[in-house]
């Protein structure tokens, strides 16, 4: 369990704000803050790694005190076993792919780096450096150089930020996949819902230094009450069924929509089908929807 209790004083750009957050991360759950830029993520990221200290806090990491302020405990960064992956992937420039893994690692183990390059399709480029790779691929070896720390947390900083949509969506699946693989506790920063809804177990929104929401995607993002008609353009992400009905849930730009299919839209539709969704009437219950491809 990754118990996580602080309060910070920020600089806004709309002023001071106190940054307080309380977590409890179950092992193996694939955390995500999310909120807009300025609400406390980043910071809550770095206090985690010993990088930035609270006002006050406590922080335990499966069962060991890394920060107490009442009883001035305060264990510093590099004792901490956290992988952190930022934005602009921070390899070292003059190291290739296999020399900046082998800086990761504190006991030398050639044959785990040869698995790992061999899980993330870059053992051919093993012996190249940072500059003669793709974005795509610097970030698949940060992402491996976090892994290969053992780390107790992984915490992500909107890795993919910078990279197109179809490079993002590939790298969430090296995510997924090296989150399930080696069963971390990830911790990841993000403001892409569509992202979010595809990798995050539970996930808690950040607004001012506060958490306004938690709980899982759905919880948290869909509003099943609202009445009013509308039309979109999404992608389906997920199909369930619940009970004796199958919901589809759908984004459309950085939203979540839930939708009620029928069985002869499951027959049609899949994940990844772009649709149209439109509510009939004043029943948000009852939609129809029309396969954009096969239109």
């Amino acid at each position: 369990m990754v118990v996580l209790e602080v309060k910070k004083t920020l600089a806004g750009s709309d002023g001071p704000f106190d940054l307080s957050v309380n977590l409890e991360i179950r092992p193996g759950t694939l955390q995500t803050l999310y909120g807009k830029s300025g609400s406390g993520k980043t910071t809550i990221l770095r206090i985690l790694a010993g990088l930035a200290t609270p006002d006050t806090g406590y922080i335990e990491v499966h069962g060991s005190v890394w920060l107490d302020s009442v009883r001035g405990i305060n264990i510093p960064a590099r004792k901490r076993r956290v992988g952190f992956v930022f934005q602009d992937y921070s390899l070292f420039p003059k190291m290739t792919v296999r020399e900046n893994l082998l800086f990761a690692q504190n006991k030398k183990n050639s044959r785990k780096i040869d698995d790992l390059l061999d899980l993330i399709d870059l053992a051919t480029l093993a012996d190249r450096y940072p500059s003669m790779l793709s974005g795509g691929q610097q970030q698949r070896v940060a992402l491996a150089r976090a892994v290969l720390r053992e780390p107790e947390i992984l915490l992500l900083d909107e890795p993919l930020s910078a990279l197109d949509q179809k490079m993002r969506a590939k790298l969430q699946d090296e995510i997924l996949r090296l989150h399930k693989e080696f069963n971390l506790t990830t911790i990841l920063v993000s403001h892409d819902k569509q992202e979010v809804f595809k990798l995050s177990d539970k996930v808690a929104f950040l607004e001012k230094g506060g958490i306004i929401r938690e709980g899982s995607v759905l919880d948290v993002f869909l509003n099943r009450n609202t009445s009013n008609k509308f039309s979109f353009a999404g992608t389906i992400l997920s199909i369930r069924k619940a009970d004796c009905i199958y919901l589809a849930v759908i984004g459309s730009g950085n939203e979540l929509f839930e939708a009620v299919l029928t069985e002869k839209d499951i027959r049609h539709l899949m994940p990844g089908d772009e649709v149209l969704v439109a509510s009939k009437a004043f029943n948000p219950v009852v939609m129809k929807l029309e396969n954009v491809r096969n239109s």
